[in-house]
């Protein structure tokens, strides 16, 4: 969130789109401005005057009490159904918690991934779960007192997401023993990225969504692998589909040099540009995979780190999301959006609906194994390999 670039942002949220053979569904940036019509200019509005009308008469006359809530959510979902745009709509309150919870990148919990059979995968580094005791392979037999039995992992998480208490009670089973463990319950930061060296200090770094912790994440990351060696980096956009705003920003702001553009909004009136304002960046070889699943805040990074880095560009055309939604929210905590202005790369083409096309165009490939099954090839990243080294 930014006041000092002139937009007064309340927010600014990428809504996660999520494209799969079924449906795809998609979003876009959403900023707040100010409002260009007063009270008055509305006092004097014959239209909005024969709207208000109309209302009165159904309260008052209609034959059954009308709930007045639900019908002004049906004439405001009416109004924004009407500009015939994908990315204008209404979110309930319910539905716009949720979606600024999906993106904070923190949750209230223990710190461990699990499978659908109770089994511990994964604990957080440095989390209550870690700090406990407990290990990948332990398996959750019971919270608080209650036995599992049947229970799958999904509904684990909710139980311990569910508590108002500070700390659980767990028993679970390792390698046939039960053993009791009492951890507690905090913010745990999800990992935005996965990251590792590949051969001859080749850099590999995959994120995942555009959270807020995403840039801190990246910044580490890069640290690691630049203490260890890394003298090029490919950064895999593939399937992310956005995130915030700014963390696009500030993530291409650690490879930038000042002064450099990352992004214009342009919207009926004008175009504000915005411009790289820190002191970090960087000036190794940088190949981007993209697909077309890359949308929103992966798109701005690549096409940022391509028009004003010199990243090269290998995958597929990204999804062509280029549109700016405004937002305000309700007095019941709901919030409507739609759009008033798109997003410009740095050469100044908006890629809405068109995608960005790579510099190598690579497709996924598969390939049968001994058993009939077919394996997808990651011909994408050894083509990236293939790029980068030559860089």
């Amino acid at each position: 969130m930014k006041n000092s670039k002139g937009f007064n942002l309340i927010s600014v949220i990428i809504i996660i789109c999520i494209t799969s053979v079924v449906s795809a569904v998609t979003a876009g940036i959403i900023v707040t401005n100010n409002y260009n019509l007063s009270y008055s200019d509305l006092s004097n509005d014959k239209e909005l005057t024969d709207f208000i009308k109309a209302y009165s008469n159904i309260v008052n006359n209609y034959y059954e009490n009308v709930d007045k809530e639900k019908m002004l959510d049906s004439a405001l979902n009416a109004m924004l159904n009407y500009l015939g745009d994908n990315y204008t709509t209404y979110l309930t309150d319910e539905q716009r918690k949720a979606l600024e919870e999906s993106l904070q990148g923190t949750y209230q919990g223990i710190g461990v991934e699990i499978n659908k059979d109770r089994v511990i995968t994964k604990v957080t580094k440095n989390g209550p779960a870690e700090a406990a005791g407990l290990q990948a392979g332990d398996k959750f037999m019971s919270i608080d007192g209650t036995k599992l039995n049947d229970t799958d992992g999904n509904a684990v998480g909710l139980l311990i997401r569910g508590t108002d208490k500070k700390a659980v009670d767990i028993i679970v089973n390792r390698n046939g023993e039960e053993l009791t463990f009492n951890v507690k319950i905090g913010t745990i930061e999800e990992p935005a990225i996965g990251y590792e060296m590949k051969e001859n200090n080749i850099g590999y770094i995959q994120i995942s969504k555009f959270s807020r912790p995403l840039t801190s994440q990246m910044e580490n990351a890069l640290k690691e692998l630049e203490a260890n060696g890394m003298e090029k980096l490919i950064i895999d956009l593939r399937n992310n589909t956005g995130g915030y705003l700014d963390s696009a920003e500030t993530t291409a702001s650690l490879f930038l040099k000042k002064g450099k553009l990352i992004y214009s909004l342009e919207d009926k009136k004008s175009k504000e540009d915005y411009y790289d304002q820190t002191e970090t960046s960087r000036d190794y070889p940088i190949v981007v995979l993209i697909n077309n699943n890359s949308a929103s805040s992966a798109e701005i990074l690549a096409a940022a780190l391509k028009d004003s880095y010199g990243a090269v560009l290998v995958g597929q055309t990204s999804y062509g999301k280029g549109k700016v939604q405004q937002t305000y929210d309700m007095e019941d905590g709901s919030m409507a959006k739609f759009t008033s202005a798109r997003w410009l790369r740095p050469t100044g083409d908006c890629i809405d609906k068109k995608g960005i096309k790579p510099d190598f165009e690579v497709a996924q490939t598969t390939q049968t194994n001994e058993n009939g099954e077919e394996i997808i090839i990651d011909t994408q990243l050894v083509k990236a390999l293939e790029v980068i080294g030559a860089m």
